[in-house]
């Protein structure tokens, strides 16, 4: 942005109507004075719209908005971005729409502010709605001004980060402020899997723009201030009945603990924005490209002597899967996606010597690691983001099946159970599954067993590798003579004792070629490395198609 001095006015023998500044933009009135002529005085009028532009319509609407606990659109920018870095196009544009009053209201900015800058150094382009300016609602020039910026980010082949402070549809614009969302929508479909797009939720998104940020890569919420619903509170009481606030229908909380639509929560925008910087370090700029490697000083080759403690052999007792990966990764650092919903599974960022890796694990301490329809939901949605962005893939096995019950089976944990396994059949990245403990049923197949394609299978010397528990499937198998037993239970024992010692012992899925090694789990950390290490060449080609038709 340039300086603030005003115009310099210099009288001349050609005078015409004064162009007075106003926050609406040049206008002009009938007090004659002088066109200005000089250089100097063009550049100090493009500061001053500039300016303008940037205060917004009224400094009371700036104060409005601190009031309310939020930044300007420009203060947000400045905080996602690197100092200086932010390069803002189309700030002088206006609406031309007529008609209830919005003649009178033409604001520079039309209520979104676009550009690109850098976070960490490399290239991110970024739009942020302004409230201040009709709420933050999307009329056809605000529209049409994302839409440039969406095709900039796409062509140019860098990351996209919406900052989301928006009432939804302009009404007094009508039907194209809808037709405006349409074009956002259409972007983000040919964006995905393209571009990383990242959507912060820093205010109200109801209607069809809950539908964009749905469609990104990964959403943001700061609590108390962002909320997104298709129908507000007053619509749902008016057609069912239920009162309901705002927060209570679509808050943070909500979405980041029980609809799963966001994967991160805050409580001030500020860690939140500082997060988002985090999360653009660990992806690539698209997908041609491999994410940034941070060299650490964390050795390759170090002992991982806290795992013998960790996990229980037990395959019954509870542990938290978290502090395996911790003791496993770079300086024990990760950054989990969905940290809070569908919690029986974990989906995390981490770096292995260095390198960004997807981890896929089941968490013993929720559910005692069970898949299940959120559970797949989460993890399918993860591998594919990962599968689409060249980040490889770790998956840490520790499952008892599938969750039994009515209401998973009516709610269609077959179908959301295929979504996983099709995830993981279509990733062509480098993939290694480790069986730390348990590894049951269809789960375990799904969990990127070595049958469906995971690149190197390995184990630790306590797996258990079964159709089913050793307990469960000795009364199938041997039923009958359990129950013609004079002592049920010391013959269900001895049964159970055989079913492990012939099918549930560690070596055996290795001794099949279902498990390609049996590691020590202190060489954990070292095996990976290296294993990852050798497949960071690995090239896969899927069939020829338009697309696959994956599970609804």
């Amino acid at each position: 942005m340039g300086g603030t001095r005003s115009p310099v006015r210099r009288r001349s023998a050609v005078t015409a109507p004064e162009a007075r500044i106003t926050d609406h933009g040049p206008q002009t009135t009938n007090h004659p004075r002088s066109i200005p002529v000089t250089t100097q005085e063009r550049i100090a009028e493009l500061h001053t719209l500039k300016n303008l532009a940037r205060q917004g319509p009224d400094p009371q609407a700036t104060e409005r908005q601190h009031g309310r606990g939020k930044l300007t659109a420009h203060e947000r920018i400045e905080l996602l971005l690197d100092k200086g870095s932010f390069q803002e196009i189309e700030a002088l544009r206006r609406h031309r729409a007529e008609g209830f009053g919005l003649e009178k209201k033409r604001y520079h900015s039309d209520g979104v502010v676009i550009g690109w800058g850098t976070v960490h150094g490399r290239t991110v382009f970024v739009y942020a709605h302004d409230f201040r300016i009709f709420g933050g609602a999307l009329g056809e020039a605000h529209a049409a001004k994302i839409h440039k910026l969406m095709d900039l980010a796409g062509a140019a082949g860098a990351p996209l980060v919406s900052l989301n402070d928006g009432a939804g549809a302009r009404i007094q614009e009508g039907v194209t402020a809808l037709a405006g969302y349409g074009g956002i929508f259409q972007r983000n479909t040919r964006n995905s899997g393209v571009i990383p797009q990242i959507s912060v939720m820093l205010g109200p998104c109801a209607g069809g723009a809950a539908y964009s940020p749905a469609l990104t890569d990964f959403v943001f919420m700061v609590r108390e201030t962002s909320q997104m619903f298709i129908t507000g509170p007053d619509v749902v009481q008016a057609v069912t009945g239920e009162a309901v606030t705002m927060d209570g229908l679509g808050g943070a909380d909500v979405h980041a603990s029980v609809s799963g639509v966001a994967g991160f929560a805050y409580d001030d925008e500020e860690s939140c924005i500082e997060d988002v910087r985090y999360l653009l370090s660990l992806l690539p700029q698209n997908n041609r490209e491999v994410a940034p490697v941070s060299p650490s000083a964390d050795p390759a080759d170090r002992s991982n002597e806290a795992l013998l403690d960790l996990v229980p052999a037990d395959p019954n007792q509870a542990y938290d899967m978290r502090a395996v990966i911790a003791e496993v990764v770079d300086d024990g650092d990760y950054f989990e996606v969905h940290s809070t919903w569908a919690t029986n599974i974990i989906c995390a960022f981490a770096r292995l010597d260095g390198h960004v890796v997807g981890i896929v694990a089941n968490q013993p301490s929720s559910f005692a690691g069970v898949l299940d329809i959120h559970a797949s939901e989460k993890a399918a949605r993860f591998v594919t983001t990962c599968d689409s962005f060249n980040i490889p893939l770790v998956t840490l096995v520790d499952v008892p099946g599938f969750l039994p019950g009515v209401d998973q089976e009516h709610g269609g944990i077959i179908r959301h159970g295929a979504k996983l396994l099709y995830a993981y059949c279509n990733a062509t990245v480098p993939r290694i599954s480790l069986v730390v403990r348990k590894a049951y049923g269809g789960a375990y197949i799904v969990m990127d067993s070595r049958s469906i394609g995971t690149d190197v299978s390995l184990a630790w010397p306590t797996n258990e590798i079964a159709v089913m528990g050793a307990e469960g499937a000795a009364n199938v198998i041997f039923r009958r003579e359990i129950n013609a037993s004079d002592d049920p239970d010391a013959t269900r024992a001895q049964k159970i004792k055989e079913y492990k010692s012939e099918l549930m012992h560690p070596y055996y899925a290795a001794e099949r070629g279902l498990v390609d090694d049996v590691i020590d789990p202190r060489d954990t950390r070292s095996v990976l490395i290296s294993t990852l290490s050798m497949l960071r060449t690995k090239h896969a080609d899927l069939p020829s198609r338009k697309h696959g038709n994956p599970p609804a």
